[in-house]
């Protein structure tokens, strides 16, 4: 049954109370209204008639012919005789009437008074007694209609009682039954606003409520459904920007519109040295107070809003010593700014702090800075050579054979400043976009070894240095890059030769290794730490040798590694320090008939 259905049940028998309450009312008072009419209508008119009949008897006993008393008391007789109600009542009338014929037959007789006296006390006499038994009939009928009302009273009241006992359990059940699962559904409302979404409402029924339940606990599941889901989103969401934040590689520090800390990155905590529990929540000011790079970084906030952003821009590098080095880092500053829509303006709400490592700037900035002075002096050191020589050139007293020596000596130093210029020009090249032009042909690397072995020939004899060169003879031709290759094998041999011991032969090798052709140069100089094996083929590298030689400018090895790449092959270097340098290079089988030509 639904909740409607038992509210107008409830009025539906509220009202047949009212209505069965006053139905009964209504009847009581009718038959009471009735009786009492009855009893006005019939004993007390008897009444009233025998009243006229004793004063029209009183006038006949005064008047000796009763012409006037006996017409009015047969009137008052013959209504009476109309008017019975009473048991005995009509032996009376009968009486009554008898008497009053007997009396008329005297008077018609001429009978005198005191003859006539006997029958008219006898008609008084009746008279009297029909107004007795009226009166007692009026007497006990008003006694029952006393008992009568009473008792109607009585069943009245029990039904007031009861219809009250049944209102009173109307209304107390049915707004109970309408209030209560209100009730439910309220504290099940004030759970589900304090996001608990367990407290569902029990179904009682199947209702309004019992339907409102279904839905509302229906709606919980979701809810809890969805708030999962949700949770589970923001969990992800907040753990991949937690993750993001904590991989960054700077120091990030943001701070709310009052400068409290809400957050510091790990960078942040160990740049400041300081463990998230005390930053986090924190005013910047007061941790600044004890920490003086806090107090750096803050110190651009000081100045005026408009200022502060040429402020940072103008704050010098914070040098901070990490893990025994010494770092360098920017300040950087952003302000945080949100759309406040309740007062339909902007609102400055924090700001971004953030400590960038530009180390590896400052540090390829000093290496720059070196591979220019380096480069200065390698190329004053030829020049200056070539200059001396020349002028020695010009003294005609000189032999023959020294003007010879002399000539190949100005030749060697400006190979070396050809190749320092070429080297310069394909870094150049390379750092624009330009990439490495190659002209891919099926090469013979037995004709590359040759050739690059005879370039450097001269260089070979003034060191007294060997060369022993180990190539099979059915070496199979590679994709290559004539010119690229043999500049990567000249620059191995030169490096070979700088550094070989006075004496030492340098060993060539070539030799098949799968679909590639391995080409390596093996010298035996002082060596390389393995410390050092990658960062040889980084640009501008140099690597001081004991007697503090750095080299030449730091290009040639990336040059090289970036050549030998390029056509599909691979450069390294195998050494250690004191047992000599192997440095080797492979590039791929040729095909039959493979030519072409990539950039």
């Amino acid at each position: 049954m639904n909740l409607k259905t038992k509210i107008t049940l409830g009025f539906v028998a509220m009202l047949a109370l009212l209505l069965s309450l006053g139905g009964y009312a209504f009847y009581t008072v009718q038959r009471l209204d009735r009786s009492s009419r009855n009893v006005l209508k019939d004993n007390f008119y008897s009444v009233e008639l025998g009243q006229q009949m004793l004063r029209a008897l009183d006038r006949m006993a005064l008047d000796p012919g009763a012409a006037q008393g006996l017409p009015q008391f047969r009137r008052s007789l013959t209504r009476e005789a109309g008017n019975i109600t009473e048991a005995g009542e009509r032996e009376l009338v009968d009486s009554l009437t008898q008497s009053q014929a007997d009396f008329q037959r005297l008077l018609d007789a001429g009978a005198p008074a005191a003859g006539r006296a006997p029958l008219l006390a006898t008609l008084r006499g009746q008279t009297y007694r029909m107004v007795a038994l009226n009166t007692a009939a009026l007497t006990r009928k008003n006694e029952q209609a006393n008992r009568q009302t009473a008792r109607a009273g009585e069943y009245l009241a029990l039904f007031a009682v009861v219809s009250l006992l049944l209102g009173l359990m109307f209304v107390l059940s049915v707004p109970e039954a309408a209030v209560g699962p209100l009730r439910k559904l309220t504290n099940s409302l004030e759970h589900a606003a304090d996001q608990d979404f367990t407290a569902t409402i029990p179904v009682d029924g199947k209702d309004e409520y019992g339907r409102v339940a279904t839905a509302f606990n229906r709606m919980l599941v979701q809810l809890q459904q969805f708030r999962a889901s949700t949770m589970a989103e923001l969990l992800h969401e907040r753990n991949r920007t937690a993750s993001i934040v904590s991989g960054l590689d700077e120091g990030l520090l943001l701070l709310d519109e009052d400068r409290r800390i809400v957050l510091a990155n790990p960078v942040a905590c160990a740049l400041l040295s300081r463990p998230p529990a005390q930053l986090v929540g924190q005013l910047a000011p007061d941790v600044a107070r004890d920490n003086d790079l806090l107090r750096e970084i803050l110190r651009p906030l000081a100045a005026e809003a408009a200022q502060r952003e040429q402020a940072v821009a103008d704050a010098p590098l914070l040098r901070i010593a990490q893990r025994g080095e010494e770092a360098f880092y920017r300040l950087a500053m952003q302000e945080l700014v949100s759309f406040n829509e309740a007062r339909q303006k902007t609102e400055f709400v924090g700001q971004i702090i953030t400590l960038r490592n530009v180390s590896d700037y400052k540090k390829l900035d000093q290496v720059k800075s070196n591979f220019l002075a380096t480069v200065s002096h390698e190329l004053k050191t030829p020049l200056s050579s070539i200059g001396l020589n020349a002028k020695l050139l010009q003294d005609e007293r000189l032999p023959a054979d020294e003007r010879q020596r002399i000539t190949g000596h100005i030749r060697q130093e400006t190979q070396r400043l050809q190749r320092m210029v070429s080297e310069l020009l394909d870094v150049s090249r390379l750092d624009a976009g330009a990439g490495i032009q190659l002209d891919l042909h099926p090469t013979s690397l037995a004709d590359v070894v040759r050739f690059a072995t005879a370039t450097v020939e001269a260089q070979l004899r003034d060191r007294q240095i060997g060369l022993d060169l180990q190539l099979p003879a059915e070496l199979p031709l590679v994709r290559a890059d004539v010119e690229k290759t043999t500049w990567v094998l000249i620059n191995l041999l030169a490096n070979a030769i700088r550094y070989a011991p006075s004496g030492e032969p340098l060993t060539v090798r070539a030799a098949v290794a799968g679909a590639f052709v391995q080409v390596s140069v093996q010298d035996r100089g002082p060596g390389i730490a393995a410390e050092n094996h990658d960062r040889i083929f980084q640009r501008f590298a140099q690597i001081p040798d004991k007697s503090g030689y750095r080299g030449g400018s730091g290009l040639g090895l990336s040059i090289a590694r970036e050549f030998i790449t390029t056509q599909g092959g691979r450069l390294w270097v195998e050494s250690e320090l004191g047992s000599g340098s192997t440095f080797a290079f492979t590039l791929p089988v040729a095909g039959g008939g493979e030519a072409g030509r990539v950039a």
